[in-house]
């Protein structure tokens, strides 16, 4: 299987390069895709730098145009599929119905993949991309479980990828609105959930507040570690409790699952995180890596180490993994 590995700015791309990803995947300075964050993404002399760099050494790239254009905004789109197809790469990633259109025509040979924002959980909906844009690969959503996956699979005309490791959100992939609810933009058509334009620390006598648009969705006690808020993972007051009422900050973790996966026919897993350190990027894409090449080497026998599930959960959130929804037996 493929290992597809995530790359917010040119040192993480450099470093999932050099510890051993198949694949990166990474997007344009602007809200062309779904991680619009303040200081990520590639200037265009970055980006032609970094496919150089992953080119020379046997590895595909993949840019992610992910997101969805205002009608006031489609031409920004089509320039970023054109700079995509003009750049060479292996595959674009892309959800929008439009862009997939502008891309397929203007471009036919540019191999198209359907972003996971396109939130395409069945083997129809991806018969329709494939006849009508030329799809030749799919990221699935992270709702269905090994048994649908496996149905999926053996009923697509595409390549499917899952995600195999990183942060869960609420999986409503291209339709979450929470963010656009407390700031008025929306992580599908802005590119980012949690805008830090919108995001304010304040002290108080209480502790740390965190508020997104005015929101209070963390108080911290003082000393608490403090990282990046988004709304789904805010603690909140409900009824008498206060707790993570949407979701609790955790990680998808899908190593002890490659067998199943890849008797599944799945052709690639992905790891999630552009907008983390190359740091976080080194040390997922080495673990997964060694973890793949040991199931290539031995596949009956395959397990998980007990250090590489003790190293993903360093940079897991809140310290902790999850099947997710591929863990469903009474299924």
């Amino acid at each position: 299987m493929e290992l597809v590995c995530p790359a917010g700015n040119l040192p993480s791309l450099k470093t999932a390069v050099d510890h051993g990803a198949n694949a990166v995947y990474f997007g344009f300075r602007d809200d062309t895709n779904a991680r619009h964050f303040a200081g990520l993404n590639f200037a265009p002399n970055k980006m032609a730098e970094g496919v150089e760099y992953a080119r020379g050494r046997g590895v595909r790239v993949f840019i992610a145009l992910n997101t969805y254009p205002r009608p006031d905004g489609f031409g920004r789109w089509q320039e970023a599929v054109d700079r995509a197809a003009d750049l060479g790469v292996d595959a674009l990633i892309a959800a929008d119905l439009g862009v997939l259109d502008y891309a397929s025509s203007k471009h036919p040979g540019l191999t198209l993949h359907l972003s996971v924002q396109g939130s395409a959980t069945n083997y129809e909906a991806l018969r329709f991309y494939h006849e009508h844009f030329g799809v030749r690969r799919a990221v699935l959503p992270r709702v269905l479980s090994m048994s649908q996956i496996r149905h999926v699979v053996e009923n697509s005309p595409l390549e499917i990828e899952v995600f195999a490791f990183g942060s869960l959100c609420v999986m409503v992939e291209g339709r979450c609105i929470l963010s656009s609810y407390a700031t008025g933009r929306s992580p599908n058509t802005y590119g980012a959930c949690s805008p830090a334009s919108h995001v304010e620390w304040i002290e108080t006598p209480d502790g740390l507040d965190t508020r997104l648009g005015g929101v209070l969705i963390q108080r911290h006690p003082k000393g608490e570690n403090v990282g990046y808020p988004t709304l789904c993972k805010g603690t909140f007051r409900v009824g008498d409790h206060t707790y993570h009422a949407i979701e609790e900050p955790t990680s998808l973790n899908a190593m002890e699952l490659l067998p199943e996966l890849a008797a599944a026919g799945v052709k690639a897993v992905k790891i999630e995180g552009r907008q983390r350190s190359p740091v976080y990027v080194g040390q997922v894409t080495k673990v997964w890596r060694q973890a793949l090449d040991a199931f290539a080497r031995d596949p009956e026998h395959f397990t998980p180490r007990p250090e590489w599930t003790a190293e993903l959960g360093k940079v897991s959130e809140g310290a902790q993994t999850t099947l997710g929804a591929y863990h469903r037996p009474w299924q």
